[in-house]
């Protein structure tokens, strides 16, 4: 129980960072000048008593525990189940193909969890280490994102991984509040799934707004 309540609360954790960031990103709507000061000033949030990006990285600390955490419960907790089965892949099933059941969260969670991963590293050299310059390398947050998704390419790529990030949101948004004891009873179950569903629309749409805008000449 206790390793299902700390995927929860990292869960959670990772879950407002996306609806913060996603904000952030929607910015580029505003210009240029606007969303470059938005990332200038995110490296000042709480000078003089930190120094300068000590937020960020705090924020960085936090989130790099969260998703050590996260993934250390996942594979604990998907070990313990896969003993639990004597090895077997999943129960039988008529319906299922192969005869072998796979759950919502067999399927997607896991596999999409590796895309999300893989995704996080190219998104950081991209746009945050400044490694993968697309369109040359610029000392502009917002200049490396639009040049980035004037590609069609990387704007496919950042769909796969939005798309795997919403499947894990949906579940993981239910699955948290789940173990952290909200449902509790029919209603409260249908509420969970109607904010899940809906967080998840939310998020999705949100982070894939700026690149498809770029992409069709929207933002300049």
């Amino acid at each position: 129980m206790a390793l299902k309540a700390l995927m929860a609360v990292s869960g959670l954790i990772l879950i407002g960072y996306l609806i913060a960031h996603m904000y952030g990103n929607l910015k580029v709507f505003a210009g240029q000048a606007s969303f470059d000061e938005y990332a200038h000033h995110l490296r000042e949030i709480g000078e003089p008593l930190l120094p300068h990006t000590g937020l960020l990285w705090i924020i960085r600390v936090v989130l790099l525990a969260s998703v050590i955490v996260h993934m250390y419960a996942a594979i604990v907790l998907w070990r313990r189940a896969n003993a639990a089965r004597g090895g077997a892949k999943r129960y039988q099933s008529a319906k299922a193909r192969r005869g072998v059941q796979r759950s919502y969260a067999s399927f997607t969670l896991r596999w999409g969890g590796i895309i999300i991963i893989l995704f996080v590293v190219y998104h950081l050299l991209h746009l945050t280490a400044n490694v993968i310059a697309h369109g040359g390398a610029t000392a502009s947050p917002y200049e490396r994102v639009v040049n980035g998704f004037q590609i069609w390419w990387v704007v496919l790529a950042y769909t796969i991984a939005m798309i795997a990030v919403g499947l894990h949101l949906r579940h993981g948004t239910w699955s948290a509040l789940t173990t952290l004891g909200a449902n509790t009873s029919p209603a409260a179950r249908r509420r969970i799934n109607v904010l899940a569903y809906a967080l998840t629309a939310v998020v999705t749409i949100g982070f894939l707004l700026p690149p498809f805008a770029i992409l069709m000449g929207l933002v300049k």
